[in-house]
């Protein structure tokens, strides 16, 4: 049976940074890669003001940087981005206001992958930008 969106949530259940040892998404070996969690990904999205939004990868260098790396890993990023996405998304189908769910619309490209593959479907990510006042 696969695992459901919380406890997805919950793992890795910190986050860690590791030296590459050989070159990884345009990154030399030596490197201080981050590897976030869900939970953190959700804790930077949550920061962003209403009517604000930041793109993937500015999520990812600022990430790197409170965490004194020098990148942040971009395919956990973004597996991690959606494990957030789906399980505020599902707490809000539960009846959560969306006041109280992560706000992943001020993060998620309408035009990326993710977008499409989201149980939210792009409709609602569009709604939402338009709610809050962001192009």
């Amino acid at each position: 049976m696969p695992k459901s969106w919380p406890e997805k949530f919950a793992h890795p259940p910190k986050p860690s940074v590791s030296m590459l040892g050989k070159a990884y998404a345009g990154h030399g070996e030596g490197d201080q890669m981050l590897i976030p969690t869900p939970a953190v990904v959700a804790a930077y999205v949550e920061t962003i003001p209403k009517g604000e939004s930041r793109t993937v990868p500015q999520m990812r260098e600022d990430l790197a940087a409170a965490h004194r790396a020098d990148f942040t890993c971009p395919l956990t990023a973004g597996i991690f981005l959606r494990v957030a996405a789906e399980l505020a998304w599902e707490q809000h189908q539960n009846g959560k206001p969306l006041s109280k769910i992560t706000p992943f619309w001020r993060v998620v490209d309408l035009k990326s992958p993710m977008a499409k593959k989201l149980a939210c479907g792009v409709d609602f990510i569009v709604q939402q930008r338009q709610r809050e006042g962001i192009a």
